[in-house]
């Protein structure tokens, strides 16, 4: 603490001393005594003496000037900086309006992709669709605004969010994109996943399932493996229930943060119908009071994705619901106010791997908005009960290796096992570290 205090001290001593010495060092230029001689003599006399007075002046001002930089750190400051100085979005000069009357469009209208998809596997045999027996490759997409977050904290829960996620797609064998780019203008807020959900399955032909999840979901059961083998006959697979969707109409009887979509010219024609009520504006405002007057329990605001698919399935049962599966047998969405409190009692009385009510596979925070400037609940319930959920999960990672957080608050960890000389003796209790599914086949040499 001392240190501390003289160290300042000491800086301010040393340029005290250093301007004395500079002006004994001008002054004694400024005094010449006179000496006999030609006027050339003395006009050269002058001259360096000129100079003499010149130089000690000009270094004063630098030394005085790198002073005052040194007590002015605010450009060092990262607190300080107006962020939205880089921040500067170009100009895209006058854009052309979308006509309302015309029909939104995600692209050009393609309706052979099957055809195209499965000539491509063929001839792309290093890229399968499927990595083992009823293993498919799998995308796991999510993503954020190009955009810092509205609050100082945000950013930090994303990405302690994306860390979740990609723990969980490493142990399961599955691909995962982030996205930070809004790929459509018209398509901005809920909205913004089709596009780029589209965009990804025409990119990605080896890609059999897509999985999008939503930004403020988290894995929390590290060790379910989702039962693809029961999806071998549909196209999407959301987290819902049939008689709340088909029978009562409401616009919570299925959940579009997390679902499995297929890569096919079904899925497709699917997002090419969910789109049209996605554009910003007088389009997205008036369907929203279609969706309110249609739709069970649905408040009053502009239209958005989840409310619009019910409204699809319920309204085109025929042409969709055949191909839709709605999973309730675990959770493939878990809403975060019903699951958080629960996890000391899980940890008891359960163990990983269930992926139900027991060991939730996902917590989902519905509402709680951690980028924006506002969420539906209070601020410190949801913060708080995110750190649970990411140190629920990744408690899971951290066992592998030995350690686990102090508890489900603490960002600290503690040691759980003790070192071995053999460590490759460690019983894997979860079959993480080395699953089945990774395993390389080697074929036996001719």
């Amino acid at each position: 603490m001392l240190d501390r205090w003289l160290r300042p001290r000491r800086s301010r001593a040393k340029i005290t001393v250093l301007c004395l010495l500079l002006t004994v060092i001008v002054l004694h230029g400024t005094f010449t005594p006179a000496k006999s001689g030609s006027s050339k003599e003395n006009h050269n006399h002058h001259s360096y003496a000129s100079r003499k007075r010149v130089e000690p002046r000009r270094v004063l001002e630098e030394v005085q000037n790198d002073a005052a930089q040194s007590d002015n750190n605010n450009d060092k400051n990262y607190a300080e900086f107006d962020i939205f100085k880089i921040l500067v979005d170009e100009e895209d000069g006058e854009k052309e309006k979308p006509d309302p009357d015309k029909p939104y469009s995600l692209g050009p209208k393609i309706s052979d992709w099957d055809q195209q998809r499965s000539e491509w596997l063929k001839n792309n045999l290093n890229f399968p669709n499927f990595i083992g027996p009823n293993k498919p490759r799998v995308l796991l997409v999510t993503g954020s605004s190009p955009k810092p977050c509205e609050n100082p904290v945000g950013d930090h829960y994303l990405l302690k969010s994306i860390k979740n996620k990609i723990d969980y797609c490493r142990l399961h064998g599955i691909e995962i994109f982030y996205n930070m780019a809004l790929l459509d203008a018209e398509m901005a807020g809920f909205w913004a996943k089709l596009p780029l959900i589209r965009k990804l399955l025409l990119s990605h032909p080896e890609i059999e399932f897509l999985w999008w999840m939503d930004s403020d979901a988290m894995f929390t059961d590290m060790a379910y493996e989702v039962p693809w083998e029961r999806y071998k006959d549909f196209n999407l697979v959301m987290h819902g229930w049939n008689e709340m969707v088909y029978d009562e109409k409401n616009w919570i009887g299925l959940n579009t943060g997390s679902f499995l979509l297929r890569n096919c010219q079904w899925s497709l024609d699917l997002l090419d119908a969910w789109a049209p009520m996605g554009p910003k504006g007088k389009i997205r405002e008036e369907a929203g009071k279609v969706l309110t007057r249609e739709l069970k329990g649905r408040p009053v605001f502009e239209a958005d994705d989840q409310s619009a698919m019910v409204y699809l399935l319920v309204k085109e049962r025929a042409k969709w619901g055949e191909k839709v599966y709605l999973e309730n047998a675990y959770y493939l969405h878990g809403y975060w106010g019903i699951l958080v409190d629960r996890y000391e009692e899980m940890m008891e009385n359960y163990h990983p791997g269930l992926g139900d009510h027991r060991w939730p596979l996902v917590t989902h925070f519905v509402g709680c908005k951690p980028c924006g400037k506002f969420g539906d609940y209070p601020v410190e319930r949801c913060l708080r009960q995110m750190d649970r959920a990411f140190n629920f999960g990744d408690n899971q990672i951290l066992q592998m290796y030995g350690f686990m957080h102090k508890s489900l608050a603490s960002r600290r960890v503690k040691t759980v096992r003790n070192e071995t000389a053999n460590p490759l003796e460690v019983k894997d209790e979860l079959g993480l570290l080395h699953p089945a599914f990774k395993a390389v086949k080697v074929s036996a040499s001719s």
